[in-house]
């Protein structure tokens, strides 16, 4: 078993400029990281929603998944974060139980968090990330 928190939301948006002031103005988030991700073809923006976040993912690859994802579905919710202490391990759990992950490695996410996903078939139709908010000290 996993035990970790809601770390975030992340919504698709077409373009993040007109996205914000739904989230900042109407709700008063603030803007915690900005970044271009090239590897995942996406940029994207995290907001402090309390204890937890929402991030907004424009894509940036007309071929990546975001793309392919914003073009199938529109915008909307893309995935469900959940923060863990050890993210190597709890994906090892994960797949010992038969878990269906896209990610059997950890990446580098936004903000420089590892992150990993699982696929929806295993998520209840939903897709879920895995993030470790901080590297282990070598």
């Amino acid at each position: 078993m996993i035990e970790g928190h809601l770390h975030h939301v992340a919504y698709v948006v077409a373009d993040i400029d007109e996205a914000l002031p739904s989230f900042t103005e109407r709700y008063g988030m603030t803007v915690s990281v900005r970044e271009m991700m090239p590897a995942q073809g996406v940029e994207a923006v995290m907001m402090s929603a309390g204890p937890a976040g929402v991030e907004l993912i424009r894509p940036t690859d007309p071929d990546g998944a975001i793309a392919r994802f914003l073009a199938s579905r529109g915008p909307g919710l893309h995935h469900v974060a959940y923060a863990v202490d050890d993210i190597q391990a709890a994906l090892t759990g994960l797949a010992h139980e038969g878990v269906e992950l896209i990610d059997a490695e950890p990446r580098v996410g936004l903000g420089g968090h590892l992150v990993a996903f699982v696929h929806p078939r295993s998520g209840m139709g939903a897709l879920t990330e895995l993030v470790q908010d901080h590297h282990p000290a070598p």
